[in-house]
């Protein structure tokens, strides 16, 4: 390749001598020849040129070190260059053009882009009311079925409302049935009812802001319906099975029964749309949300029970969790944090708080996973700051709207705020706050001690030999299993715990670290230590099943998270790898909504039908009652007569009362009972055979909850056969079917 190549070189040079020196003496002839004619068609030939500089260079200027050739050294150029230059404009020309149409293709693709993006956004809420919806019919199907609740008189259907349920309706009702919203409001801030002789405020104490608003809403709507001639219910007469009398039912918003659930259902067929926007953001995709939803469905039984306790505060509270996680995600993923999300996150804060007085102690598991990311330095001090900050402004924002309540401000989430504020601002000393107010309070955490460290008293005994606060069945982890939700939760944790440990075997061992990579593993770090949180709290106590279920459908979503699983989607179709999960959960998941459809019923209670109509129209209406606590609310919801005692057990007054009231199952004298309860200004004792015998497991029945209680009489025979035989002196039966017994006392 050498040799040719310089002959070519050589060839090529032999002519340039000679043609160099004829060029010379043609540009000189040129020159003397044609000057008069170039400077006369100089401006012409400058106006051309300047014209084509500014049509080529679009107004600007020559680049620095461009050379600016006058009109002489133009037309100065022989006809072959005179045509190059010639191609050369054509080109520039050319490219210009093709620059504009450049520009026009790249605009037309943002502007797809950006309706791509709209058509996603459009494509995402979609679907979520879609799920929404798909929720919310499933939820009126079940409860349908199981209690016929459409063909119920009002009476059973406010009988159906058991326990604390029936005496969160009973506000509802009184607000409605007021002259005016704020009467009613009024009456239920200064309640004679409930705690009878003494004046509480029903809101202050249970929670009651869902009640408020929801009667709100129903005399709003109902307001404006009747205000136009528009129809609210329907109603018509049911025929019962012997001995029941004929009875009227109506449906329709006009109902309260009827649009009181309405709301619950449709809350949580919005939490099920909000699921699915969760978990797309988390996971990237909305394969991942469709998984969260589907997993669900699949583990509706272990995930809520609102289809069947529906007024549970619960039922108002958890949708607010979903909203607040939503939003720290985002805080925690999102490296420029506006304004409007950590006022979106104190709102959540507070509406998850308001409804519900266990709230506090899930937020302060949040808090409590948060701390340890904040030392490792997954989230920088100053987004941590701020978080800390939101959620006191909520505690501080909850105490102001529950009228001083205090069991905000000496909670454990209390004190682990001031404790995490205290610490970030390097304060050598902590004190410790006045804890007066504690006794007053049981709390969650209360339960939870007492099932770590076995302590038991007649407060606990109460709680725990509930089946709600139970350990955790062993049936649910197989239950999980099946379903394959669980080993999709041990591999994505599996895989998260392996960035974690490699995440922090960085910044053990290397100088270079980049922070950012923390920052962007944050929110993985976070859903993974409150899985961790949710677990324990689920082993201790079966309730709290309905955080980790949920939270488990969230984190399987994760399954299409590039960042976990991006290894094994660069060499399969991950489509292909969800469609397949989808297919094998599908297989049990659809025969546990089977079972759930096939699960049909309706609500009947004969014996407590029998006892709210004799106590309305055979007792004064202040007629004082006491009794247990699921009877009594529905004594104050059913018949409006004053009660002692009732179901919301977490006020140490309540305790103290319910254990007097209660003290008729132990082994206590008569007349040392009949005295006590005189005390409280009791007229009728409504006393249930069951109660006197049933033992739910070992160590929970009445008996043997106050052998524990009270060791001294564990010698004497159960008051309650006593009663059972014969009740005077001090007591007389005033009335009596297969279930109850009034009891007058003398």
């Amino acid at each position: 390749m050498v040799g040719p190549t310089r002959s070519k070189l050589r060839e090529g040079s032999s002519d340039r001598p000679q043609s160099s020196c004829t060029g010379q003496a043609r540009r000189r002839w040129s020159a003397a020849t044609m000057e008069p004619q170039q400077e006369r068609s100089a401006p012409q030939e400058r106006t051309k040129w300047s014209l084509l500089q500014h049509f080529l260079l679009g107004g600007r200027k020559l680049p620095s070190g461009a050379r600016n050739y006058a009109a002489r050294r133009i037309q100065s150029l022989n006809a072959q260059n005179y045509f190059q230059l010639e191609e050369v404009a054509k080109l520039l020309l050319l490219n210009r053009f093709q620059f504009l149409f450049t520009l026009l293709d790249h605009f037309r693709e943002k502007v797809q882009a950006l309706q791509m993006h709209r058509f996603s956004h459009r494509t995402l809420f979609g679907l979520a009311i879609f799920v929404g919806i798909l929720h919310w019919l499933h939820l009126i199907t079940l409860f349908e079925n199981d209690h016929h609740f459409s063909h119920l008189s009002s009476l059973e259907r406010e009988m159906t409302f058991r326990t604390e349920m029936g005496l969160y309706y009973s506000y509802f009702k009184t607000i409605i049935e007021a002259p005016s919203f704020l009467e009613g409001l009024w009456m239920i801030m200064n309640d004679r009812l409930t705690e009878y002789p003494l004046v509480i405020n029903t809101v202050k104490r249970f929670h009651l802001y869902p009640e408020v608003v929801i009667a709100y809403w129903y005399r709003t709507i109902i307001g404006i319906m009747n205000l136009f001639g528009i129809e609210t219910k329907t109603c018509w007469n049911v025929t019962r099975m012997e001995p029941l009398n004929e009875v009227q039912s109506c449906e329709g918003l006009g109902d309260p029964a009827c649009f009181y659930i309405g709301v619950i259902f449709i809350l949580n067929g919005l939490m099920m749309g909000l699921f699915f926007i969760y978990s797309t953001y988390l996971s990237g995709s909305q394969l991942g949300g469709l998984i969260t939803v589907a997993c669900y469905f699949f583990n509706h039984g272990e995930a809520t029970r609102v289809m069947w306790t529906p007024p549970l505060r619960e039922s108002f509270s958890y949708p607010f969790l979903v909203l607040q996680m939503y939003v720290l995600t985002i805080i925690l993923r999102t490296s420029t944090v506006h304004k409007k999300h950590y006022m979106a996150l104190c709102f959540s804060n507070v509406a998850f708080m308001l409804p519900w007085q266990f709230a506090q102690f899930i937020l302060f598991t949040q808090i409590a996973s948060l701390f340890p990311m904040y030392v490792v330095g997954y989230i920088e001090p100053s987004k941590f700051q701020k978080i800390i900050y939101v959620n006191m402004s909520s505690v501080a924002l909850c105490f102001i709207l529950m009228f001083g309540n205090s069991m905000y401000l000496s909670s454990y989430y209390s004190s682990c705020l001031l404790v995490t504020w205290a610490i970030m601002q390097k304060k050598s000393k902590i004190q410790k706050l006045g804890g007066t107010e504690l006794q007053f309070w049981i709390r969650l955490s209360d339960l939870i001690a007492a099932r770590i460290l076995r302590y038991t008293d007649f407060d606990t005994l109460i709680y725990t030999c509930a089946p709600e606060f139970d350990f955790m069945e062993q049936a649910t982890p197989l239950r999980y299993i099946k379903t394959l939700l669980l080993p999709l939760i041990l591999v994505i944790t599996y895989l998260i715990f392996k960035k974690i440990v490699r995440d922090i075997m960085c910044v053990l061992y290397t100088n270079t670290y980049v922070r950012k990579q923390l920052l962007d593993n944050a929110e993985l770090v976070f859903h993974t230590l409150q899985l961790l949180a949710f677990t324990g709290l689920a082993i201790l106590i079966m309730r709290l099943k309905l955080f980790l279920t949920p939270h488990m459908c969230i984190m399987a979503s994760l399954i299409c998270s590039q960042r976990l699983f991006g290894w094994l989607f660069c060499r399969i179709h991950f489509e292909n790898v969800v469609f397949g999960i989808l297919t094998m959960m599908s297989i049990q998941g659809c025969a546990n909504l089977h079972n759930q459809w096939s699960i049909m019923g309706e609500f009947t209670n004969l014996p407590q039908e029998e006892l709210i109509h004799w106590i309305k129209h055979s007792t004064r209406p202040d007629a004082v009652f006491a009794g247990a606590m699921p009877t009594m609310a529905s004594i104050k919801l059913s018949t409006l007569r004053p009660i002692v005692n009732h179901p919301h057990y977490e006020d140490a007054d309540l305790r103290a009362r319910t254990k007097i009231v209660y003290s008729v199952y132990s082994r206590k004298s008569a007349v040392e009972v009949r005295n006590n309860l005189l005390k409280l200004h009791v007229n009728y004792y409504v006393l249930e055979e069951a109660w006197c015998v049933v033992r739910t497991k070992p160590g929970c029945s009445m008996l043997e909850i106050w052998d524990v209680e009270d060791p001294s009489n564990a010698a004497n025979p159960p008051l309650c056969s006593i009663l059972l035989k014969d009740s005077r002196p001090y007591f007389t039966t005033v009335f009596q079917n297969s279930m109850y017994r009034v009891l007058k006392i003398n």
